[in-house]
């Protein structure tokens, strides 16, 4: 099958972008430096970790305070999970007929949505309780490595 004059000029067009993109990256690497990086200038590396010796004990801080604002957090979020819970199944019971089916269902389902939501919740929390022992038995461990 031969080839048309519009498909023979959209290849010849590709190939000039591609080749204009492959040039426009390579000028932003050399321009970055990532080929041309100057290493006599850095400073010795154990004067930044004797100025930042307190870093690990920072970074345990850290993890805690942000896993107890987390677990506030996945309270925050069960309770009105249950709360919108307990507000739908009022609208069934007001809507409805005393004892109907729509009545019972409501109420079973928000009983499941509750329960589930208390679930989840603590299993995200303990989920957050294994992040944050991972995060400071690693700084504990780089602590241990460097001071010997």
């Amino acid at each position: 099958m031969k080839s048309n004059y519009v498909a023979k000029q959209l290849s010849t067009v590709k190939r000039w972008m591609a080749t204009a993109l492959f040039c426009m990256l390579a000028i932003a690497f050399v321009w970055q430096g990532a080929f041309l990086s100057n290493t006599s200038a850095m400073a010795d590396p154990t004067a930044t970790l004797i100025a930042s010796s307190d870093a690990g004990d920072r970074a345990q801080d850290k993890a805690s305070r942000d896993a107890g604002r987390t677990k506030n957090f996945i309270d925050d979020t069960a309770d009105k999970v249950k709360d919108a819970a307990k507000s739908n199944a009022n609208k069934v019971d007001q809507s409805t007929e005393n004892g109907s089916f729509a009545e019972r269902k409501a109420k079973k389902d928000a009983a499941t949505i509750q329960k589930r939501a208390n679930e989840d919740a603590s299993r995200t929390k303990e989920a957050v309780d294994k992040t944050k022992n991972a995060v400071e038995r690693t700084v504990d461990n780089i602590k241990d490595a460097f001071s010997k």
